[in-house]
C-alpha cells in the first residue's frame, strides 16, 4: 500500500508528533508513506528522516493554516491507495477528496480522523460524513462522534495514540536536571508539556501551585512553547513566582523531564487523549488531570492518575499533596504499575499495526 498522510503544518503538536510516528511505522513496515502539508517548514520537519518524502503545497509560508492549493492535483501525482487525515485543517479536506477519487481511483480510501475535543467546523462534520472510515484516537471521542455528531459506530476504529518516547527499558531519576533547576532531593517537581494555547489552560496551573500549603517545597516545570507563553510569564512576575515556575521551552524530546518529574499535570479544557499525560505514564510518572475527553484512558483508573472535575482547584491541590505524601514503597509500586499500563495500551508497534490492518480491509473491500 502507498499511504499519503496530510497535515495542515509541522508545528510542535501532539497530533503532528503522530503524523511523524505514523509515517516512519508505515515506512519500516514495507508501506511507502509520504506526508503532504499545507505549509512549508515548523519545528517537526527534522524529525522526519531522509525515508520518509515530504510534500508541500504553499510555494512560500502563507502562516495560513487551511490554504491547500493544488491540493487534488498533488494526490493525482502520488495516486496513494489510503489518504489518513490528520488534523482539523486536513479533516476539513476529507470529503472533497473522497468525492475527486471516487470515479477515478474508487479503491482509494479517505480517512478521517477524531482527534480533538474541540466543537468540529462544518467542513470537517461534512468530512465524517463522506469519508470511507474514521479513526478516533480515544473510546470518548468516538462516543462523541456517535452521540454528538451521528455518525454511525460501525465506521469508526479507536486507535489509541502511540507513544512518540517510549522509555528505556530501566529509568533512573534524573538528579542532575533537577539540580540544574534548583529542585533539591525533597522538591516536589510538577511538570507539564504541552503547546501554550488557550485551551492548554496551563495558567490554571500556575495558580494551583500558587495555593499549595506554605511548607510544600515545589516547581511547576512548564515545557512548550505558544501564543500563550508571554501571558504565562508575565503572571509568574507578577506573582513573585519565578524561582519556583520554570519555563523550559519546547523540547524535541522530553524525556530527561519525565525522569526528573514527580507528578504529571493537565489543567487543559480540550482533549481527545493526551500524549504527554501516556507519556508521563509510560516513564512511571503518576498524573492529576482536569476531566477532558478522553483523560481517563491514560490512566489506570482511581492509581496511575486522578481526574479532577473541570474549575476545582482545591481538589487538584489536594490530590498533589496526597501523591507527594506517599511512602517511597507506595510510589515505586504505582510507578511500576504506570508504566506496564502504558507500555502495553499506547505500544507504537501496536498502533501501527492496527492502521496497517484498517487500511488493508479498506483497500481490499468493495468501494
Amino acid at each position: 500500500m502507498k499511504i499519503l498522510l496530510l497535515q495542515d503544518y509541522l508545528r510542535s503538536g501532539g497530533t503532528e508528533r503522530q503524523t511523524v510516528l505514523l509515517a516512519r511505522g508505515f515506512t519500516t513496515a514495507g508501506h511507502p508513506a509520504d506526508v503532504l502539508t499545507f505549509r512549508p517548514g515548523g519545528p517537526l520537519v527534522a524529525t522526519l528522516g531522509n525515508t520518509i518524502t515530504h510534500r508541500v503545497l504553499q510555494s512560500f509560508d502563507t502562516r495560513l493554516d487551511w490554504f491547500a492549493p493544488g491540493l487534488t492535483r498533488a494526490v493525482a501525482q502520488q495516486q496513494p491507495d489510503v489518504i489518513l487525515c490528520m488534523g482539523r485543517m486536513a479533516n476539513c479536506y476529507g470529503a472533497t477528496l473522497q468525492n475527486f477519487v471516487r470515479h477515478r481511483w474508487p479503491n482509494v480510501s479517505v480517512v478521517a480522523t477524531m482527534r480533538t475535543g474541540k466543537n468540529l467546523p462544518w467542513l470537517f462534520r461534512r468530512s465524517l460524513r463522506q469519508v470511507r472510515h474514521i479513526v478516533a484516537n480515544s473510546r470518548a471521542a468516538r462516543d462523541t462522534l456517535v452521540t454528538q455528531y451521528g455518525i454511525s459506530s460501525p465506521k469508526i476504529t479507536v486507535i489509541h495514540n502511540s507513544l512518540v518516547f517510549p522509555p528505556e527499558s530501566s529509568l533512573v531519576r534524573n538528579d542532575s536536571l533537577r539540580s540544574a533547576h534548583g529542585a533539591g532531593p525533597n522538591t516536589a517537581v510538577f511538570l507539564s508539556v504541552a503547546m501554550f494555547r488557550p485551551e492548554k489552560n496551563q495558567r490554571e496551573l500556575i495558580e494551583i501551585a500558587e495555593g499549595l500549603p506554605a511548607g510544600l517545597d515545589w516547581q511547576l516545570w512548564l515545557a512548550g512553547d505558544g501564543p500563550e507563553r508571554a501571558a504565562c510569564e508575565t503572571l509568574v512576575r507578577q506573582r513573585n513566582l519565578g524561582a519556583r515556575v520554570k519555563f523550559l521551552g519546547w523540547q524535541r524530546d522530553p524525556t530527561a523531564l519525565y525522569t526528573a518529574a514527580d507528578v504529571a499535570v493537565h489543567a487543559s479544557w480540550s482533549e481527545s487523549l493526551s500524549n504527554f499525560l501516556i507519556e508521563a505514564q509510560a516513564h512511571g510518572v503518576p498524573g492529576v488531570a482536569y476531566h477532558a475527553q478522553g483523560v481517563e484512558e491514560c490512566f489506570l483508573p482511581n492509581d496511575t492518575g486522578v481526574v479532577i472535575p473541570r474549575d476545582q482547584p482545591g481538589a487538584f491541590r489536594a490530590e498533589l499533596v496526597r501523591l507527594v505524601a506517599a511512602s517511597p514503597s507506595e510510589r515505586l509500586a504505582r510507578a511500576a504499575r504506570a508504566r506496564t499500563h502504558a507500555r502495553e495500551a499506547f505500544d507504537p508497534q501496536r498502533g501501527i499495526a492496527a492502521h496497517l490492518r484498517l487500511f488493508e480491509s479498506l483497500v481490499t473491500a468493495p468501494p
